[in-house]
């Protein structure tokens, strides 16, 4: 059973921004933001090379919603129209780290709306909503070394360096940041 009893809500509101959860419609979106090399220049694993391959990734993600109630956001202006294009994605997968479930934090967005604080904005309306509706889960953001603004992202939405915890990643080492990681000194799930 997923966690829709917990959570619930499709459609996060920021000041600038809705986030709403992927829809068939979205594919095009996908696969224009993940065939673009810029946008996935630090995770060129990521990069897709056909709509078939936006469609399956839009199934998986569709698929995460659907066992637990929750996954990644796409974030388009409060004020769009339906025709405005979206600018990228925000969210949350369950995956395992360090033998534990933890709650990664993903951002994504088009290389035109970077440098105005949306992922920021975004992002942490994701960790704040997941702090509340998913208490007790550690959230982490998996950011390569060099990637200095999805890092400053990353500690504006309040999570903390761990380097404990980094990791090789799919694309090379992983710095890990995280948010109510049982070891961190300000965490309530800190062991005693």
């Amino acid at each position: 059973m997923g966690d829709d009893d917990r959570t619930g809500s499709e459609e996060l509101l920021t000041r600038r921004f809705s986030l709403r959860r992927p829809t068939p419609a979205d594919v095009d979106t996908i696969h224009r933001i993940h065939r673009d090399p810029e946008a996935c220049a630090h995770n060129p694993g990521d990069m897709l090379a056909s709509r078939p391959e936006a469609e399956d990734l839009y199934r998986r993600w569709d698929s995460h919603w659907r066992e637990h109630g929750f996954g990644y956001w796409v974030i388009r202006p409060r004020t769009a129209d339906e025709q405005a294009a979206s600018l990228g994605f925000c969210g949350l997968k369950v995956m395992s780290l360090a033998g534990r479930e933890v709650l990664n934090l993903f951002y994504r967005l088009d290389p035109v709306a970077w440098g105005d604080g949306v992922a920021t904005e975004v992002a942490t309306t994701v960790v704040d909503w997941a702090s509340v509706r998913l208490s007790g889960r550690p959230i982490v953001a998996r950011v390569r070394p060099d990637n200095v603004a999805s890092a400053t992202v990353a500690v504006r939405a309040g999570l903390h360096r761990a380097p404990h915890l980094d990791t090789d990643g799919e694309d090379g080492l992983d710095w890990i940041f995280t948010r109510g990681w049982p070891d961190e000194p300000s965490s309530p799930f800190r062991h005693r």
